[in-house]
């Protein structure tokens, strides 16, 4: 799930610099960061582009987003659940509200999926991206399972 309504596109062969680094026989997963792409920015490229386009608020999002990429970079993590034949008693483990009647948290939700999905295969980012969670919020549900013994990363197992 993007932060900020950003929007991942597809590759495209033409108009940008990405394309060289993804063109046959080198097939370098190499992406782009772009505010507005060319064609929907008629200053784009031209002399009327001015750098009073950009306010500070936007260049604020822009470091925002580029922070939220690199941990989802350096989180990203594939567990095992320690108890995979049944759902654990997250209660017994402290990770569960004690008082009932309320929908599921966005906390809870993200134990949850992350618990249903840490099959040694699937990443977090996969989870946040099946279950429309934030990463941050997976990651952190990750790490309080593995805290609890319910998971553990891949490379630990």
């Amino acid at each position: 799930m993007l932060a900020r309504g950003g929007e991942v596109r597809g590759y495209s062969p033409y108009g940008y610099d990405e394309r060289q680094f993804n063109a046959v026989g080198f097939d370098l997963p190499v992406g782009r960061l772009t505010r507005t792409p060319h064609g929907e920015y008629p200053e784009y490229h031209t002399s009327a582009d001015d750098p009073a386009f950009v306010a500070d608020t936007e260049l604020e999002d822009a470091v925002e987003a580029i922070i939220e990429i690199i941990e989802v970079l350096e989180g990203d993590q594939t567990y095992v659940n320690l108890s995979p034949y049944r759902e654990p008693q997250l209660g017994r483990h402290g990770l569960y509200p004690t008082t009932g009647g309320k929908s599921a948290s966005d906390e809870v939700m993200a134990m949850l999926w992350t618990l249903g999905y840490s099959d040694g295969e699937t990443s977090l980012l996969q989870v946040a991206q099946r279950s429309g969670l934030r990463f941050a919020d997976v990651r952190r549900a990750a790490v309080s399972l593995a805290d609890a013994g319910l998971l553990k990363a891949r490379q630990d197992v």
